[in-house]
């Protein structure tokens, strides 16, 4: 077997199990590329990414630059001397010269099935568009946005009521259970490059914070997938008396169910409370009702929507505001 100098190039806990395998296989980590430590959080502490704890525990060299553009960061790459890079997330657009430097070229760990989703966020939007499949892509990479040619991937079930945060975690482990597998493959001639059917291919933009407002004339279905595919973050609320409420949990209900969960419960005006149980809430949407089993008030900890109903008296027949004027 070729043992390979690799350079990794990621940057959030995505990239992490990737990076460990890498450097845990039989291949050497030569340098990390992440992006520059940031502040966060409201003491806006400056923090490390996820991928320099890792790279710096492990004693390998660890690079920050602001742009892979300079003489200096091409020099820098010529003195690795990388037979492969490889990269998760990163956050960079790698330039042309680097995609064709190195013996075995650059590849890429995707969280899609690609052609579909190709761009950012493409867990979030597998959950947001109802999707019941999805899939980590290795691709080698080109200088296109996510076109290069495909060298494995691996499909799993989307479960009925994951989350983004749950998805993620699962897909960031099978990159990294992936990885060494793909190189050694491509070494050996083993793994064919495939073209990717551009005639298939879908992209995704950003997700942003303002997605995150509850609109209740959607359907309950949609609502659901939006509450499950926009956490952890940026999350989903909507808003009581003025008051801000972010909904951490919730599913649509049948009309069996909503008879069976909130006897009594009849249909009412959109954004309406119809039914109180112990375990929490039901809302009048555009089209069916949203059962919510877990929500977090304004600047409180996240709760049971039971807890909530019982120490905020909500009732039946309370309306939630219409104009979403507040800042998430």
């Amino acid at each position: 077997m070729q043992h390979l100098r690799v350079v990794f190039m990621g940057t959030p806990d995505f990239a992490v199990p990737t990076l460990q395998a890498l450097i845990e296989g039989p291949h050497e980590v030569v340098g990390v590329f992440c992006q520059p430590d940031k502040a966060k959080g409201r003491g806006k502490k400056v923090q490390m990414p996820p991928v320099k704890e890792i790279a710096l525990e492990a004693n390998v060299p660890v690079f920050q630059p602001d742009t892979l553009k300079t003489e200096d960061i091409k020099e820098c790459l010529h003195e690795l001397r990388p037979d492969i890079v490889v990269v998760v997330a990163y956050g960079k657009i790698l330039p042309p010269w680097l995609i064709h430097q190195p013996q075995w070229g650059c590849i890429n760990v995707h969280a899609s099935l690609l052609p579909a989703y190709r761009g950012a966020a493409p867990i979030h939007w597998a959950i947001l568009n109802g999707d019941t499949t999805t899939g980590i892509t290795i691709m080698q990479m080109d200088e296109g946005l996510d076109t290069g040619d495909i060298l494995v991937q691996t499909e799993v079930e989307i479960e009925p009521e994951e989350t983004t945060g749950e998805l993620f975690d699962r897909l960031a482990l099978l990159g990294g259970s992936m990885i060494n597998e793909a190189i050694d493959g491509l070494v050996a001639g083993t793994v064919t490059a495939t073209p990717q059917d551009n005639s298939c291919a879908t992209h995704t933009r950003k997700v942003t914070k303002d997605m995150g407002y509850l609109q209740w004339q959607e359907d309950a279905v949609v609502l659901a997938r939006k509450i499950r595919g926009l956490s952890p973050s940026p999350g989903c609320v909507t808003f009581l008396n003025g008051k801000r409420l972010k909904i951490w949990k919730a599913y649509a209900l049948t009309e069996a169910g909503v008879a069976h969960e909130f006897p009594g419960a009849q249909v009412g005006a959109i954004g309406t409370v119809i039914g109180i149980n112990d375990n929490g809430f039901a809302v009048q949407t555009g089209n069916g009702v949203l059962a919510i089993t877990e929500v977090q008030p304004e600047n409180k900890k996240r709760m049971k929507a039971g807890d909530f109903c019982r120490g905020h008296q909500l009732k039946a027949g309370m309306v939630f505001d219409e104009q979403y004027t507040q800042s998430m």
